[in-house]
């Protein structure tokens, strides 16, 4: 299966590319298409909707199509909506060819996670999202090339397209592939048998499930917020040029990385929730660095940040099935994408206009307020769930 595994990986770098394209082309965007500044919350919140309402419904599109039919036409759509995107010749345009990226981007992500999660360990989950990061990591370096020479963030846009559709013809030959499943184990024969119909609501009723979605969206909430406004800081606050803002943000996504890599290799000895609670840890860290007054070389900091926050998507998702069963763990894992990028992106959104009105000079202060939120959530979840096994040993 290892011929798999590397399509597998190849697909997440896909996932990557568009997700850091937008934060660091938005200070010349919205000049050419003369806009405020606070305007890219508002985009942000299209990508959202679009993103986070076709992980709501992935899991029945997985169970009917497949994991490897639904990656390859989702790798499509994001392909035709950066397209789309590099010709757009206004917002309005633009926000509809988000649109289909982001429904492409979220039925990739809730399909991938499921299946990785399901049939293989930890550490290669925390190497797929290292995937994503390399996906993050290069485009802002793309991108940056554009932004330093004539300026033509469309062009950068157009070379991460041509990317995707490349990506997509590798996933389309590789489709006869995905019909034989790695060797099933405890975590994936049940997923294999008749299960009884349950609902959204009777899922999210189960002990945990909130918090463990409400820590993912906190998580998400401080990842986006640097990915959308990162730049903007670095710009308005500390006086840095749109190109050097934009390499910044690299390292940021290169930390990101970098810590799934080692990451992967500590899960072999270390719990999901240790690597959770040890990432949030570390990137407080880094959140300090970025408040010291020692100029542009507090941006080092986001280095910190990014190798923090590396583990705890991966390990929040690859934790789905030990905490809430493999047999909906593919409902689940949509609830938790499209929960995550809810809160996610609101925060974002509102924050956009909240610093837009007053100064981005608050961002590390957010950013920490998000960093203890998730740790609190994380705790009160494995809480609910100790107490869970609790009751069933009772019961036995």
């Amino acid at each position: 299966m290892t011929a798999l595994l590397i399509v597998i990986y190849i697909a997440f770098v896909s996932l990557g590319f568009p997700d850091s394209l937008f934060g660091v082309s938005w200070p010349v965007v919205h000049v050419e298409f003369g806009l405020p500044e606070s305007f890219g919350s508002v985009y942000s919140v299209v990508t959202a909707v679009s993103t986070g309402g076709i992980a709501f419904i992935a899991g029945p599109l997985l169970r009917k199509f497949g994991t490897g039919r639904v990656t390859f036409f989702s790798t499509l759509l994001t392909a035709l909506g950066l397209i789309g995107i590099s010709f757009s010749p206004n917002i309005v345009v633009m926000m509809i060819c988000t649109i289909i990226m982001g429904y492409g981007a979220g039925a990739i992500d809730t399909g991938l996670n499921n299946f990785v999660s399901l049939h293989y360990k930890a550490k290669h989950m925390n190497w797929l999202h290292c995937c994503w990061g390399l996906g993050v990591t290069v485009s802002p370096i793309i991108m940056s090339a554009f932004l330093g020479g004539d300026g033509t963030w469309r062009n950068g846009y157009r070379v991460i397209a041509f990317l995707q559709f490349a990506i997509a013809l590798i996933i389309l030959v590789s489709l006869k592939k995905w019909n034989v499943q790695p060797k099933k184990s405890a975590k994936t024969e049940t997923v294999q048998r008749e299960l009884p119909k349950k609902s959204f609501f009777d899922l999210m009723k189960e002990k945990g499930m909130l918090t463990s979605i409400l820590s993912l969206g906190l998580y998400c909430a401080g990842e986006f917020t640097i990915g959308t406004w990162g730049a903007t800081y670095a710009v308005n606050v500390l006086a840095v040029s749109p190109d050097e803002a934009a390499k910044w943000i690299s390292l940021y996504f290169g930390g990101i990385m970098i810590s799934r890599v080692v990451a992967g290799f500590l899960s072999e000895k270390l719990s999901d929730n240790t690597l959770i609670k040890g990432g949030m840890a570390i990137s407080a860290v880094g959140m300090v660095v970025l408040l010291l007054p020692i100029g542009k070389t507090a941006l080092a900091g986001l280095l910190l940040i990014g190798m923090g926050y590396g583990p705890v998507f991966p390990s929040v998702l690859h934790s789905v099935p030990a905490r809430f069963g493999a047999d909906y763990s593919a409902d689940i894992t949509g609830y938790h994408m499209s929960g995550a990028y809810g809160i996610g992106f609101f925060v974002q959104f509102a924050y956009g206009y909240i610093a837009s009105a007053t100064t981005f000079a608050i961002t590390p202060f957010m950013l920490l307020a998000l960093c203890l939120g998730v740790i609190g959530a994380t705790v009160v979840t494995l809480r609910k769930l100790k107490s869970v096994e609790t009751d069933r040993r009772e019961d036995a």
